[in-house]
């Protein structure tokens, strides 16, 4: 769901406000924003909104306000990447370890391993991006330790073998997260939701297993987090895209269950929930507390609407056949929907297919992005452009 519609500098636009106001009256009660990074030392992806000063605070305000003038809550994601830096933005990755990443593209640098201390100001930069998103009138915040980027990294055996206290074993692996959480607690008090995002396991042999994420889950209900919402999967293996999970919904339920028997954390479950009698027991059993949307609202805006109204549930477009190569199916399933926010947040209807045609269209939007971006320093800002479509 990362939207990649930031100025070059890392601000907010018009065009991701113009998306986040559609989805405001979609129906849900609660938006989380794609990631936003921490500082602009790294990005996900190419466009992708940065929050680690307060040059630009009018932008960020517009956004909360954008939502909640449609009605709903908005938390901001606050991520970084870690070894899975976009190159050649990110002229030397960070990671826990200086161990590539497996997946093409993403392992054209051997990241630089992290000192102690630089951990610690990355701890610090996540609780003082999280304090800014606050003071935007964002409604909260949200964690991502998920999906192979940097704090996901520090809880796998696969990207983490260090021989410190944020290596080790299970319980030094995830110190760095669990000081995280603590330093972004400190930074916007009691009182303000935090969330983490995390995965129940990272589908890689020697990554990231269901009983040590378990265990990362308990430890997480007892710092205080307020709602832990559950996924899996990483670039290697991009499970939260279903390809682990073919013809079946609520792709991380058994986990949910797992995490259901042994603390009464709030939680928030995403991956492949599509039909209303799916997300209607999930609720009503008490197995989560909340149910999240992502991918079908690239295509239908209103997804969560059209369900809490009783209508059928909307028919999405099932994309192109699989190649067998899971790091590639799982980028052009990212490319597809990004296509779609695009064309959201230019005004326009989305696609009604996602058939090879808008594959291609999907990948040249994508490539000339990358080709445009350039991440300014501060001080460097570029010149406001109008950014309203013509």
């Amino acid at each position: 769901m990362s939207e990649q519609l930031a100025t070059r500098d890392g601000r907010p636009t018009d065009r991701l406000h113009r998306l986040y106001a559609t989805w405001a009256r979609s129906g849900a009660g609660l938006l989380i924003t794609g990631n936003v990074m921490i500082n602009r030392d790294g990005l996900v992806e190419p466009r992708n909104v940065i929050l680690d000063d307060d040059r630009a605070p009018a932008e960020f305000t517009t956004w909360s306000d954008t939502v909640h003038a449609g009605g709903a809550a908005v938390w901001m994601q606050i991520n970084h990447p870690g070894r899975v830096a976009t190159v050649p933005f990110t002229r030397r990755p960070v990671a826990p370890s200086a161990t590539r990443e497996p997946v093409p593209g993403y392992n054209l640098r051997k990241p630089r391993e992290l000192t102690a201390t630089r951990i610690q100001a990355l701890i610090r930069s996540y609780a003082r991006t999280a304090e800014l998103a606050v003071a935007a009138g964002f409604d909260g915040v949200q964690i991502h330790a998920a999906h192979g980027y940097l704090l996901s990294q520090f809880l796998s055996p696969l990207a983490n073998t260090r021989d410190d206290h944020y290596g080790r074993d299970a319980a030094g692996r995830r110190r760095a997260l669990l000081d995280t959480v603590a330093a972004v607690r400190a930074a916007i008090g009691p009182r303000t939701p935090i969330s983490v995002k995390l995965n129940s396991t990272d589908f890689q042999h020697g990554g990231l297993t269901a009983t040590e994420s378990l265990d990362v889950a308990i430890a997480l209900a007892d710092a205080g987090i307020d709602l832990l919402e559950i996924t899996g999967g990483n670039y290697a293996e991009p499970a939260m895209e279903g390809v682990h999970h073919t013809g079946r919904e609520a792709y991380f339920a058994d986990y949910a269950a797992k995490v259901r028997e042994r603390t009464r954390v709030p939680l928030m479950l995403t991956g492949g929930l599509r039909t209303r009698d799916t997300m209607e027991h999930l609720v009503r059993s008490a197995a989560v507390d909340v149910i999240g949307i992502a991918r079908p609202m690239a295509f239908v805006p209103d997804y969560p609407a059209r369900i809490l109204a009783g209508e059928p549930e909307p028919l999405l477009p099932q994309g192109p056949r699989p190649i067998g190569y899971r790091p590639l199916d799982g980028y052009l399933q990212l490319a597809i929907h990004n296509a779609q926010f695009h064309r959201i947040a230019a005004g326009r209807t989305p696609h009604t297919h996602a058939g090879i045609g808008t594959v291609l269209r999907a990948l040249t939007t994508m490539s000339a992005a990358m080709t445009s971006q350039a991440v300014l320093p501060p001080g460097r800002e570029p010149r406001a452009r109008n950014t309203t479509p013509h």
